[in-house]
């Protein structure tokens, strides 16, 4: 397998290309990750470059294929950059031509050629109940094949949050006993990207991870990357402003709403959700996410909320009042001390003396 570099070039990419890639990948992985700790995209670009290009296989589960949509939708790199010149791609059923028994021999040859080394991607919740059944694919339940094909690669990666704990498909009452990924995966390195969709950013930077370091990014205790889940959104909203200073849309469509005042006492789940959102965008499209087209956050990467809590519930409030590195909606004014009263008249009259005698020494208003 040839670098990512190696395979740029021959690809036919500019350099100025691949350096706007990676000031990308570092917008949507600052700091957390290794391979941007550098400060530079030049410097990431170096890294990224010496690595080899990760082999991919993508399974699809239990699922409607949103997560795969939001990566058909990346333009920085654009989709074709992504699947032939950054990653190898090997096995998608959704954007692969094969079909059948093509699809499945594609299948064999990606692991046998890459075995221990590939990553695998899993869309979609798991169906356990009765035996699996309620899932098959080329005769196979998904319980097998995910196992199968977990085994032999070198991590596995739950994109989206049916992947992630069984998403929607969980709900009560679970008739298919729709779970996750790490439920059922144990001998593996699991990463759990919970998004509904997630960002299509995020799992590039994590993947990318793999493959420069060997090594997950870190990780919280839900198996979530640290780079892109260590806040809540209430944190960095672009209504924020309007929470502090107690301004609320009460219903949509009023004047509140219309103004872009805070969603909460609509039932926005921001304040409990940890999530990219509000500061890394989907697709280069700024206002592409709930709170953005005056939607309340429904809290989708959050295990007890998302499709548990009734979307117009308000949520709890972990930090009501804004961080001290905020700046005070009406800063207090103190009354003046007689000190400070003193000092400001001694500086006054030095100045009106020292202003009388320059009027004499320039007399004229030529001189």
């Amino acid at each position: 397998m040839s670098t990512i570099a190696e395979q740029l070039r021959r690809s036919g990419a500019s350099r100025r290309d691949f350096l706007t890639f990676c000031g990308k990948l570092m917008v949507a992985a600052p700091a957390g990750l290794a391979i941007t700790s550098f400060l530079s995209p030049e410097a990431v670009a170096a890294t990224i470059g010496r690595a080899r290009r990760p082999s991919v296989i993508w399974l699809h589960m239990q699922d409607c294929t949103g997560c795969t949509e939001t990566l058909l939708r990346t333009s920085q790199p654009d989709l074709a950059t992504l699947l032939f010149d950054v990653i190898s791609l090997d096995y998608h059923e959704t954007v692969m031509a094969a079909s059948g028994y093509d699809a499945e021999h594609a299948l064999a040859d990606a692991m046998k050629e890459n075995d221990g080394k590939y990553i695998l991607v899993v869309e979609g919740s798991i169906p356990t109940g009765e035996s699996g059944t309620y899932l098959k694919i080329a005769g196979r339940n998904g319980i097998d094949m995910l196992r199968d094909v977990a085994a032999h690669s070198a991590a596995v990666v739950a994109m989206g949050s049916c992947a992630s704990w069984g998403g929607i498909p969980s709900s009560n009452i679970n008739p298919t006993g729709a779970t996750g990924v790490d439920s059922i995966i144990k001998s593996k390195p699991v990463v759990n990207l919970p998004g509904c969709p997630p960002n299509p950013y995020v799992l590039l930077a994590t993947i990318l991870e793999f493959a420069a370091t060997g090594k997950p990014p870190k990780l919280d205790s839900l198996g979530r990357p640290k780079f892109a889940y260590d806040r809540v959104i209430h944190d960095h909203c672009p209504r924020r402003a309007h929470f502090d200073a107690g301004r609320f849309a009460k219903e949509f469509g009023d004047s509140g709403h219309r103004s872009g005042w805070c969603l909460y006492q609509l039932g926005c789940k921001g304040p409990v959700t940890h999530a990219p959102c509000s500061t890394r965008h989907f697709n280069e499209v700024v206002d592409c996410w709930p709170i953005g087209i005056g939607s309340p956050c429904v809290g989708c990467t959050e295990k007890d909320v998302a499709f548990t809590v009734p979307i117009f519930k308000t949520a709890d409030i972990i930090h009501p009042v804004p961080p001290n590195t905020y700046p005070p909606i009406a800063a207090e004014h103190k009354g003046i001390s007689p000190v400070a009263t003193g000092v400001a008249g001694i500086v006054g009259g030095a100045l009106i003396g020292a202003g009388l005698l320059a009027s004499r020494n320039f007399p004229s208003k030529e001189e």
